[in-house]
């Protein structure tokens, strides 16, 4: 089992119990507002599926987050690796991507900042990455917020490819990080 420890939370594989909560969190509108949709139940279990893949495949991934106080599933950070084949025709890609999605109820508690960090220390300490991004609808403070908080600077600004043109979403940010390497 893999997973990251912080004062408050632990990043770890997936379980099968994890997966109705993150279903109930993905059919959520104000978890969802800046996606152009929400997950549906089969999208969800797929996304749940190729996140612990990935953790097993590289050792990195999307990793469930649960609070240590409580043993609550709350949602997902971590890293993944966004192919130059995919939807997207970045300078940048291919790349790693750090992500986050929280629970409502656990939201404005420094969770995904807390988090966010634990991952960077994992990826610091245990990967070659040298460097990763960040990417959200530019209206999507929170998270911009939540980038600047552990560090990124933002890089440029694009036209999201899978949302509709004149979409309230479609324009997106990118933000990097330079990984600075420590040794366990």
């Amino acid at each position: 089992m893999k997973y990251i420890k912080t004062k408050r939370l632990i990043l770890r594989d997936w379980q099968q119990s994890d997966i109705a909560h993150f279903i109930r969190m993905n059919q959520d509108p104000d978890v969802r507002r800046y996606f152009p949709n929400h997950l549906s139940r089969e999208a969800s279990r797929q996304f749940v599926i190729d996140a612990q893949k990935d953790i097993e495949d590289r050792g990195f991934g999307l990793f469930a987050v649960e609070r240590r106080d409580t043993g609550e599933f709350i949602g997902f950070t971590g890293i993944q690796v966004l192919e130059e084949d995919g939807p997207f025709r970045l300078d940048f890609l291919p790349c790693i991507e750090i992500g986050w999605r929280l629970m409502k109820k656990h939201w404005n508690q420094g969770f995904a900042t807390e988090a966010a960090v634990g991952v960077l220390k994992f990826v610091e300490r245990h990967t070659d990455i040298k460097e990763v991004y960040a990417l959200a609808a530019k209206k999507n403070f929170p998270s911009i917020h939540v980038m600047e908080k552990i560090g990124m600077s933002h890089l440029e600004t694009f036209n999201h490819p899978l949302i509709a043109d004149g979409h309230s979403l479609k324009p997106h940010i990118v933000y990097k990080l330079e990984i600075k390497k420590r040794r366990p």
